[in-house]
């Protein structure tokens, strides 16, 4: 009988997952930076375990929605839509700030205004898979911080698809007039829905006494519902995971939440792993060591200027100065959804490869720095009155 060569490269890389985990445990680290390192090490750039990164990537977008669609299962709907004026005022202001900074920056070196522009995106848009398993780890997924850190996120990964539309006029980029429609009706019916759910209260699912007889089909119920809803968003040109998250919240209003979350936990675990370690296989390790320097002082910048920016907007919203700071620190990093912007300004030309290869390893660092940034930022808070 003849083995397939695929089971000692997926056994090996399973085992250094296993131990580069375990070692940062014991290091005192969360599985996130285990899980991103452990993609360095399995990469083109070291073993070469793994070489087709966008399988990975493709796979790994399943733990984002998994991840949204529990987050969406455990959130108030009401209490979300409460904190309105943080959910829209606050992550626009906070975009346009990003912005202006960079362009105080890009006018001194002489930047051109669409890469001021595109670079403003980049560092506005936080890990929404990053700080969502950081809450959850933490228990603070409910919390004010917590409440209002989702809100925002939600928000940013709608401005996902204007950005997008920005960037390819700035850039001479071709523009989908269709497209740009389906997203406007596709976002007015996520309102309606909204709405209808808000004014129900309870809903009740189809078949829901019919399915609880049949353990077998529970959790291919369960994942129909997170990927029909990414599914319908996707075709309006939305966020898939905007979709899974919308799905979690009409989970949250009917009676079934508890045997969805215990049938699909083990799958969100694993594909959240699956989703860190890809982002930790698009770091051209080279250039990192290269340009180290330089990578170093533009996380130590954008983790600054998120933490402060943020801060300062919840604080103008009469959000508490401790609370501020610490929702500041989760909101620091730079995202997964600006690879998508990078891969996109880079095609285009208003970026450079150098550019581009800068910019995927200030997301990875600031990532990889991002939980001993929020665990400093919550020791100095843990002190204030």
């Amino acid at each position: 009988m003849h083995m397939d060569p695929s089971i000692p490269i997926l056994a090996g890389s399973v085992l250094v997952v296993i131990l580069i985990a375990l070692l940062m445990k014991r290091l005192g680290q969360p599985f996130v930076v285990a899980y991103m390192i452990a993609g360095v090490v399995l990469g083109p750039y070291v073993l070469k375990f793994i070489t087709d990164i966008e399988l990975l990537n493709r796979v790994g977008t399943f733990g984002v929605l998994f991840l949204l669609f529990f987050v969406g299962m455990e959130i108030s709907l009401p209490n979300l839509l409460r904190n309105w004026r943080i959910m829209i005022v606050g992550t626009a202001l906070q975009v346009a700030i990003s912005v202006l900074s960079v362009w105080v920056l890009g006018f001194w070196l002489s930047w051109p205004t669409s890469q001021i522009i595109f670079l403003g995106f980049v560092i506005s848009l936080s890990s929404t898979a990053f700080i969502i398993t950081t809450l959850k780890d933490r228990n603070e997924t409910n919390s004010s911080v917590g409440q209002n850190v989702i809100g925002i996120l939600l928000v940013q990964d709608f401005l996902v698809i204007p950005m997008l539309i920005t960037i390819s006029l700035i850039g001479g980029g071709p523009l989908n007039i269709t497209e740009i429609v389906l997203q406007i009706i596709g976002a007015i019916l996520i309102l309606v829905l909204l709405v209808w759910l808000i004014i129900k209260k309870e809903i009740s699912l189809p078949f829901a006494k019919y399915i609880k007889q049949h353990q077998e089909i529970q959790t291919l119920v369960a994942l129909f519902l997170g990927l029909g809803m990414a599914l319908i968003t996707g075709l309006f040109g939305l966020s898939a995971a905007l979709g899974a998250f919308l799905a979690g919240i009409i989970v949250s209003v009917t009676k079934e939440t508890q045997w969805i979350q215990q049938r699909l936990e083990s799958f969100r675990g694993i594909f959240v792993a699956l989703f860190f370690v890809s982002i930790g296989m698009t770091v051209d390790l080279q250039f990192l060591l290269n340009t180290w320097f330089v990578v170093f002082a533009l996380m130590l910048a954008t983790l600054l200027t998120n933490t402060f920016i943020n801060a300062g907007i919840l604080k103008s919203l009469k959000v508490n100065t401790k609370d501020s700071l610490y929702a500041g620190a989760l909101l620091a990093q730079i995202g997964e959804f600006s690879f998508v912007l990078a891969a996109v300004g880079l095609q285009i030309n208003i970026i450079n490869e150098f550019a581009y290869q800068a910019t995927i390893a200030t997301i990875f660092a600031t990532l990889l720095i991002s939980p001993a940034w929020i665990g400093l930022i919550k020791k100095y808070t843990s002190r204030m009155v």
